[in-house]
């Protein structure tokens, strides 16, 4: 089996955060599929995971100062931004995400990111009301156009017992993004492919309150859809009301729909592509007899809904 990883060059900020740990399990899988991997240690980085742990698992030395003396000549910040093939920021903190988003080089972390012309991957990790706050999600959006690629984060339980968005994703999801955007380099560069996945349920309503729906999360198509685009098909997603949290990410555009019919229409406009994938629970019936205003309780012994097929 073709391995996508084998000999490339992984750069890996290493930010400061109690996942910084899941980031040696990164650097010692990388290595077993023969990556050469370098890292650069932030000062907060250095609270949770020491220098000596990340050189013996790299089996190379840490990048730690901008202004480091035995640097000079061997290893700016220009060369080493130019070495890799590809960059992982893990954890990526909240403070991480506000400085690539203003475009700041304070050291040698994000001087290296503002240098780099290379694919840029962030594994969020941060507390949920951190990950929702309304500074951090327009840093996220900004980020998003600017190209940066994002792994997670994932709902779990956190550090601190709170649950919900923000964990880091796992060490093997990591990697198994990495492989997937390597593979896609390698078997559908420059051919334009195009997928379209359905997901989510959709609803016939009755009155402007009341709706027949199938149960459905959407989660199995968004899942779909983003591997396809992360092997680099161009992938649209249509996907009727769900609970997750979506947004359009390089070259997967998600178009939002509620009825049956919403989603015949999206998916029509969309063709042809090279890849379908139909996930979506559609509702089998609509409602024939629609009341335009929300139906009262008082005299409904003698309602009938009439139904259509979609």
């Amino acid at each position: 089996m073709l391995n996508s990883i084998e000999n490339k060059k992984i750069l890996i900020v290493i930010g400061g955060g109690i996942a910084a740990y899941k980031v040696l399990d990164v650097i010692r899988e990388l290595r077993k599929n023969n990556c050469e991997v370098k890292t650069i240690l932030t000062n907060s980085g250095k609270e949770f995971v020491t220098p000596l742990s990340i050189s013996a698992l790299s089996k190379n030395k840490v990048f730690e100062n901008l202004f480091d003396p035995n640097n000079e000549g061997e290893m700016d910040h220009i060369a080493l931004s130019r070495w890799c093939d590809l960059i992982i920021v893990a954890p990526t903190t909240a403070n991480l995400m506000a400085n690539f988003a203003r475009g700041e080089a304070k050291d040698f972390a994000t001087t290296v990111i503002m240098a780099s012309n290379k694919p840029i991957f962030l594994a969020p990790a941060m507390n949920v009301e951190m990950w929702n706050n309304p500074a951090n999600q327009e840093n996220f959006q900004k980020l998003i156009q600017f190209k940066y690629k994002f792994i997670g984060p994932i709902t779990g339980e956190m550090a601190c017992g709170e649950v919900g968005i923000g964990k880091m994703s796992s060490p093997e999801e990591i990697i198994l993004t990495i492989k997937n955007y390597f593979l896609s380099k390698s078997l559908f560069n420059n051919k334009n492919l195009k997928a379209l996945v359905t997901a989510g349920s959709t609803r016939e309503y009755i009155d402007p309150v009341r709706f027949l729906s199938n149960e459905s999360s959407g989660k199995q198509g968004f899942e779909i859809a983003k591997s396809l685009n992360d092997i680099g098909f161009k992938t649209k997603l249509v996907i009727g009301p769900n609970s997750l949290n979506i947004t359009n990410q390089d070259n997967l555009e998600v178009i939002n729909v509620t009825t049956a019919k919403q989603m015949f229409e999206a998916c029509k406009d969309n063709l042809p592509v090279d890849v379908a994938v139909c996930t979506a629970a559609v509702s089998d019936f609509k409602v024939k007899n629609y009341s335009d205003e929300k139906i009262k309780k008082e005299g409904l012994e003698d309602f009938n809904l009439e139904l259509e097929k979609n």
